[in-house]
């Protein structure tokens, strides 16, 4: 066996996805680029989880120092309550259960530690090059090229698409647009600072899980069909929610809620979105990898675990790759292996939104997160 060939990673999106599997793949032989289309490496949204799944991947890529300054929290579990104000369920989260924590980030600060750690000269490998403001027009998946808004090419060895819900990659390795497909329910997200919910009169259940009275944040989900809006929603992350018109769609929600809402300092409202699962991943040297790959909805919080779960099997089917030629064939198998496991997620992520996207059940749920 023959000492690894020097490759060129090219790495379209410089999101979670993308920057965790910048940092995976580092490597003394490998050259990796991230093109990201923004100008800063900003993530936009709430929370962010990283189940134990993820959290093993994270320890064993010894990434965990670099992440230690987006202070992620452990979850200690959730809890959702009803129209009443009664716990209707109680999710208790126990590392002894699954070998790890789950952690929950701010999206921004675990983006910027992925950024970090991506860029470092302390890591192992060579440092990633990082570049923003690459807006990616079309992508040659056979010949390995990216080409950028501005007509510069940039040339791999392997394109790896993680580009999002919205992946111009995915385009051109399934060879058609594959919009996201609305699901009838939208969610509010928010985080409160736990000092604007000093003084208010709150059940003793509602925000003080085991373990949760130190946290600087409490953040909250609530999801409700579409039809029962008083707003339009957006399938984007920065569409902002009206607290009015948040208060008009749970009038039917005791006082102390509506005192919680009105101490978030700002609300998003998403409408959710997923994909159906692609017919492939891999077109030539170019593969696609979370949210272009598999886009799920948030009710089994997987979307950027998987994403961790990509960037291992990349980087764990590349690491016999003895010459270019081979990596079609080192994506192909990172595609048998992942393929079914993260449909059966977005199959499952898609029965839990039920019954809300079944068209029968009307029923506003609120879910309270503890950070």
């Amino acid at each position: 066996m023959g000492s690894m060939p020097e490759l060129h990673v090219v790495i379209v999106g410089g999101g979670i996805a993308g920057l965790a599997t910048a940092f995976a793949l580092r490597h003394p032989n490998r050259r990796i680029t991230v093109l990201e289309r923004s100008r800063l490496l900003r993530e936009v949204g709430a929370l962010i989880s990283l189940q134990p799944n993820a959290s093993k991947i994270i320890t064993k890529w010894k990434l965990d120092p670099f992440l230690e300054s987006a202070e992620p929290q452990a979850d200690q579990g959730f809890r959702i309550f009803d129209a009443d104000g009664n716990l209707v369920r109680e999710l208790p989260f126990q590392k002894g259960q699954f070998g790890a924590e789950r952690m929950l980030y701010h999206r921004q600060d675990l983006q910027a530690a992925l950024g970090t750690a991506a860029a470092s000269e302390e890591a192992y490998g060579n440092p990633v090059d990082v570049r923003t403001g690459c807006q990616v027009a079309s992508v040659d998946c056979d010949e390995g090229v990216v080409t950028l808004d501005s007509g510069d090419k940039i040339r791999g060895d392997l394109i790896i698409g993680a580009d999002g819900i919205h992946s111009v990659v995915r385009t051109a390795v399934v060879g058609e647009k594959r919009n996201a497909l609305p699901t009838g329910t939208s969610a509010y997200r928010m985080l409160i600072p736990t000092e604007n919910l000093e003084g208010l009169s709150l059940p003793n259940q509602l925000l003080d899980p085991p373990g949760a009275q130190d946290n600087h944040d409490h953040g909250s989900r609530s999801k409700m069909p579409d039809e029962k809006l008083a707003e339009e929603s957006s399938d984007s992350w920065v569409a902002p929610g009206s607290i009015e018109k948040l208060l008009e769609a749970y009038s039917d929600f005791p006082s102390w809620l509506h005192d919680i809402f009105r101490a978030a300092p700002d609300i998003g409202l998403w409408q959710l979105r997923d994909i159906d699962p692609l017919p492939r991943w891999v077109k030539g040297r170019t593969i696609l990898i979370g949210d272009a790959a598999h886009a799920m909805l948030p009710t089994q919080g997987q979307g950027a675990s998987q994403s961790i779960e990509d960037a291992e099997a990349v980087c764990a089917f590349l690491t016999n790759v003895q010459s270019r030629d081979e990596v079609g064939a080192a994506l192909e198998r990172v595609f048998a292996a992942r393929y079914d496991r993260a449909s059966l997620i977005q199959k499952f992520s898609r029965e839990q939104a039920k019954p809300a996207t079944d068209g029968v059940s009307k029923k506003v749920n609120l879910i309270l997160l503890s950070l």
